[in-house]
């Protein structure tokens, strides 16, 4: 009993601070579309520096235009879809992780053949003993040797727990570590090679099949992050805490292939001026530590909410967990953030002003939604704005677009009151994106009777492979014909008692309006800001007013042909 009490208490608490502490959440997933920009300009840019060992005679900036051609073209792949070119990804991957290992193995036995003795925690409390502060510092330049593991999590969805055990157990870790010891045995014979351990441990008479396959490897780790940064943006969109922008689904099955081509040519910009104005590798490298570092820190305190909240782990365990990653991350991250100035602040740049962003947007639309639901209408104000004898109704079919589900939406008092009109049928339509790739034919329109003559409800349903187009009359006879069926159907029960008279009478006036004309009207809203809003309002709503502006529309691509197509202007007052 005492157990159950902590644990709803645990998560009362923890709701709390989720709530309290939304904004730092949302500036978690900002830092993580940073490691997005920093990882494939750092990745190939390390990569490609492999190019001044043979040929001296290249400088930094030839290695840094190549690195930024690599990227564009990366980047131009994009459009394509990660389906196109994944077939490439496990032998690059594989060949990576087989020859890496095998130059370590030559290294420990060439250089140092007892280095696996530095595995001993001995070693460790000399070292700190030792060193003391500097020991401490010392741990930022160490972080850099775990970037990339980020990376390893960006699909593991796609695979069970048993195949990324054995992956892990007995390629990537054994891989990882043979490598990193064959490059520091190398290192304690040859010190002053530091700058670039890994090309220097090559042997001469592998180096080329070695650099093809970690440019390879490099392009393939920046491929995961530009992927899982389409990802975290659609989400985001879905949430509403970004602007919109086009997500186009490259895959028929797999939901989480997405590509925007909006980000990705931002993206594209940001990565190639990262490397061209910070080329010189040492503040790409702390901005990269101080990113990968924060990012798992971020993702320690995330999965202990999981924890605590979803799989209602034991405290017990959620303590011990957190206590032993927590202090463990948090010692890299409080070193490594020693390098802020020296280029560790990018990120926290670039993260600033995505948070800007995301806060502007989400706090523009919930204003803009607590108005809506303030000022909504009802069924009954509708029908007493319909029975004044100053609305006319006019012949024609009409498609009212709204996003409201209990109750209509705010510009259509607006338009009747202007226009003092509205189309004899009036059906009000609102679509609905589901997490599937199509939706059944037979349950994509899904059609109502809202209690007044000619007034319906429609909910139109699609997936992500959906092509949602509603031009021509393919559209509109579908909706019609699933009027009729509900008509009927509605009709045939007790409680209605309508006359086969009335039933037709009824489907015959669909029929007229369709003949009579299609129109789609929605509705296109904007900020009043006057002398009563404060000046937060007035800052927060003019940037909210400018991200809107210039962002797609909240109706996705349906395809109505400009001469059906109506939108009605209306200011909200916040």
């Amino acid at each position: 009993m005492h157990r159950k009490m902590w644990n709803i208490c645990l998560v009362f608490i923890t709701l709390q601070a989720y709530e309290y502490w939304n904004p730092f959440f949302k500036s978690c997933m900002c830092m993580l579309i940073g490691d997005g920009i920093l990882t494939p300009a750092i990745s190939v840019l390390s990569a490609m520096d492999g190019l001044r060992a043979p040929f001296p005679s290249i400088n930094k900036s030839l290695v840094e235009a190549l690195s930024a051609a690599v990227l564009v073209v990366l980047f131009l792949l994009q459009k394509f879809g990660t389906s196109r070119v994944s077939f490439l990804f496990s032998p690059i991957m594989g060949a990576w992780t087989l020859t890496t290992p095998l130059v370590g193995i030559y290294s420990i036995i060439h250089y140092y053949p007892s280095i696996f003795k530095a595995l001993s925690p001995h070693y460790i409390v000399h070292f700190f003993w030792r060193n003391g502060k500097e020991g401490w510092l010392l741990l930022g330049g160490t972080v850099l040797c775990i970037t990339g593991s980020e990376a390893l999590f960006a699909d593991l969805g796609h695979f069970n727990r048993t195949s990324i055990q054995i992956a892990f157990l007995f390629t990537i870790y054994p891989s990882l570590v043979l490598t990193y010891a064959g490059q520091t045995a190398y290192l304690i014979r040859n010190l002053n090679d530091h700058d670039d351990g890994f090309y220097k441990f090559i042997p001469t008479k592998i180096y080329w099949p070695i650099f093809i396959i970690a440019t390879s490897a490099a392009i393939v780790a920046s491929q995961s992050l530009i992927s899982a940064t389409f990802s975290i943006i659609k989400q985001s969109v879905v949430l509403g805490y970004f602007p919109r922008v086009k997500v186009v689904h490259t895959s028929d099955n797999k939901e989480g292939e997405v590509y925007s081509p909006e980000v990705n040519y931002i993206l594209m910009v940001l990565c190639v001026a990262v490397i061209l104005i910070f080329g010189d590798g040492k503040e790409i490298g702390n901005a990269f530590g101080v990113v990968v570092s924060l990012v798992m820190l971020i993702t320690t305190v995330l999965l202990t909410l999981v924890m605590i909240i979803i799989w209602r782990t034991p405290p017990v365990l959620v303590a011990l967990y957190f206590f032993v990653f927590f202090t463990m991350e948090g010692i890299y991250v409080s070193a490594v953030c020693t390098k802020i100035l020296e280029g560790g602040w990018i990120p926290f740049a670039i993260s600033f002003i995505l948070a800007l962003i995301m806060f502007g947007w989400f706090y523009g639309r919930q204003t803009k939604i607590e108005y809506e639901l303030t000022h909504k209408m009802t069924l009954d104000r509708l029908g007493t704005l319909l029975s004044n004898p100053g609305v006319q109704r006019v012949l024609g079919l009409c498609f009212f677009y709204t996003n409201i589900q209990d109750g209509l939406t705010p510009v259509l008092g607006h338009y009747i009151k202007n226009v003092k009109s509205l189309h004899n049928i009036t059906i009000f339509t609102t679509l609905r994106y589901l997490l599937a790739s199509k939706v059944d034919p037979h349950e994509r329109i899904v059609v109502r009777k809202m209690g007044l003559k000619g007034v319906y409800g429609c909910v139109i349903q699609y997936g992500y492979a959906d092509s949602l187009n509603l031009e021509g009359d393919d559209f509109v006879g579908q909706v019609i014909e699933s009027l009729k069926v509900h008509i009927q159907d509605f009709s045939d029960g007790v409680q209605c008692g309508a006359t086969v008279a009335e039933i037709q009478a009824e489907i015959s006036d669909l029929e007229e309006a369709k003949h009579a004309g299609v129109v789609h009207i929605r509705g296109k809203t904007r900020f009043y800001i006057g002398k009563s809003c404060g000046w937060f309002d007035r800052i927060m709503l003019a940037f909210y007013e400018v991200m809107h502006n210039n962002c797609r529309s909240a109706l996705p691509a349906l395809g109505v042909p400009p001469p059906q197509r109506i939108e009605v202007g209306m200011f909200y007052e916040p």
